[in-house]
């Protein structure tokens, strides 16, 4: 079972950046991975995801040229670096393991979770 913990998560003002970790196993990154957030409220949503060797990526509309998906393997890390935080990015934001190499957006195939870490942005 893949253990994945996210922090990095905070109280930020609109319009701030703010970067988020996951930290995994050695074998959990040698998976595609995604970052998803859920708002109160809400469902969970896709945000980014990443593949793992190439490094493709993909990314939800909303946080397209905004948002930065990256990992580094070595360090089985992965990383969301967030600029130009709007309110309506208020959720909590997990990563996840896929179940394979590729970067696909579909929650259905992310096979292990984190705990997920809160963002809050303030106006």
């Amino acid at each position: 079972q893949a253990q994945l913990e996210e922090s990095g998560g905070r109280l930020v003002q609109a319009g701030d950046s703010l970067t988020l970790t996951c930290t995994g196993s050695r074998r959990t990154f040698t998976y595609a991975m995604g970052w998803f957030r859920q708002a109160p409220g809400k469902e969970r949503e896709f945000v980014a995801a990443i593949s793992v060797v190439l490094g493709d990526t993909y990314y939800s509309d909303s946080v397209k040229g905004r948002f930065t998906v990256s990992r580094d393997n070595a360090k089985s890390t992965l990383y969301l670096r967030m600029n130009n935080l709007k309110t309506e990015d208020t959720a909590v934001y997990y990563c996840a393991r896929n179940r394979g190499p590729a970067a696909t957006m579909s929650e259905e195939d992310f096979v292990a979770w984190g705990q997920g870490t809160q963002v809050t942005v303030s106006s």
